[in-house]
């Protein structure tokens, strides 16, 4: 069994006679059984008129039958993985003689692990600050904010402008047409354009100006043009932020003061500091572990990979409403481009796989239905409807294998050498 290159090997297969002779047979009383020839009834034409007037349809069958069946007897008995599907080549295959041919393929790599425990990663565990706590606390005060209209008076800095805006000059799409849009007049996040024209303006006036927006703006129809608004002035408000108290906290929740409030929103920011810290911790142990294994890669796993991050943006850029059909993608700069990191992802996954079953962790039904049942209820599905699809999508295993993946993340994390730095 020769192998070309790092995953890639080559069988040659011989199919005795006999085996042949069976298949054809087979295949001839199958065409038998369904073949309407003029003067035979179904069924009753003899085999030597079906081999004749079939020949070309028998000899493709025994191909499309013999050639797998005879490979995968062929890789059982070399006790090879194969991956993916063979290239067949130099078919000999004539009347009374064995068939021969050649099948290239991948096979799965032998992957031998190598110390995988006390790997080292820098990792300081996280603290949360007084001041981190007081942001959170005037993040969610600004949330909780009413905006309570002024009487008529000149707007000036610091207002909440009430305006119908519509766009006069065109746009990409539809026209801008926003009523009752509040505008926060001398603020940074407001185009200084707004504010300098509302500046002084009262209620029931009218004001109409350009506005150039800049190249990195985020609504990508109007970044970089200049765009002229007609603005009907409808109100002016305030905003007032409710006070930080013990009535505050109450409202928020189960608080019975504000110090409790504190404490929790410190648990918070400190969980989610954590997770991110230990994320982090975690790809550079993933980085690690790759880094101290050599071993080649399957062709078939890397196009894979690089098919499914193809599939994730574009699923991304359709939630975004850009439409994928309209992208004109060059597959073979997408592989060349995305080839290193495909490699590193699919070594990564053979390598977790490796580490799951040295260690003996799994997945358990449990943990798979808590996934279930926390999508169906996201979803507002019945369970048992949500379990079915799953199942026949195979978003299951899915979930399956992305639990056993962090568990196995997790382990690799416990059992680092943490560095201070």
């Amino acid at each position: 069994m020769p192998v070309i290159e790092g995953c890639k090997h080559e069988l040659e297969i011989t199919v005795p006679v006999s085996d042949i002779q069976a298949e054809t047979e087979r295949i001839v009383a199958d065409i038998q059984k369904r073949a309407k020839l003029p003067g035979f009834r179904p069924g009753k034409a003899p085999a030597s008129l079906i081999r004749q007037r079939f020949s070309s349809e028998i000899r493709q069958d025994v191909l499309e039958h013999i050639l797998p069946k005879a490979f995968r007897a062929k890789a059982d008995e070399e006790h090879l993985q194969v991956v993916g599907t063979p290239n067949v080549t130099d078919v000999h295959f004539h009347e009374g003689e064995p068939l021969r041919f050649k099948a290239e393929f991948e096979v799965m790599p032998v992957v031998d692990l190598n110390e995988y425990r006390d790997l080292p990663v820098p990792y300081i565990e996280p603290e949360v600050t007084d001041e981190q706590v007081t942001e959170r606390i005037e993040a969610i005060r600004e949330q909780k904010a009413e905006y309570v209209n002024e009487d008529p008076r000149p707007i000036q800095d610091g207002d909440y402008a009430v305006v119908h805006l519509k766009s006069m000059s065109s746009v990409d799409g539809d026209p801008i047409d926003n009523d009752n849009m509040m505008l926060h007049i001398g603020d940074p996040e407001t185009m200084p354009e707004f504010s300098e024209n509302l500046r002084g303006v009262s209620p029931g006036e009218e004001r109409e100006f350009d506005v150039t927006y800049p190249e990195d703006y985020a609504q990508e129809r109007i970044a970089g043009k200049t765009v002229r608004f007609h603005v009907d002035v409808t109100g002016i408000r305030r905003k007032e932020l409710p006070e930080l108290n013990d009535e505050f906290a109450k409202d928020l929740g189960d608080y019975q003061n504000i110090e409790e409030l504190r404490e929790a929103v410190r648990k918070s920011l400190l969980a989610d500091a954590q997770y991110r810290a230990q994320q982090e911790a975690k790809d550079k142990l993933v980085d690690e572990l790759v880094n101290r294994h050599e071993f080649p890669v399957p062709e078939t796993f890397i196009d894979r990979q690089i098919e499914m991050t193809v599939e994730s943006r574009l699923r991304a850029a359709a939630a975004q409403g850009i439409d994928p059909r309209g992208l004109k993608l060059d597959w073979e700069k997408i592989k060349e481009s995305q080839r290193d990191k495909a490699i590193r992802d699919v070594k990564a996954s053979l390598l977790l796989e490796r580490v799951a079953e040295r260690e003996a962790i799994h997945t358990t039904n449990d943990e798979v239905d808590r996934e279930v049942q926390r999508f169906a209820k996201s979803e507002r599905e019945p369970v048992a409807a949500v379990r079915m699809r799953f199942e026949k999508d195979g978003t299951l295993g899915r979930i399956a294998n992305r639990i056993r993946t962090d568990k196995v993340l997790n382990f690799l994390f416990e059992h680092a050498r943490k560095l201070a730095s």
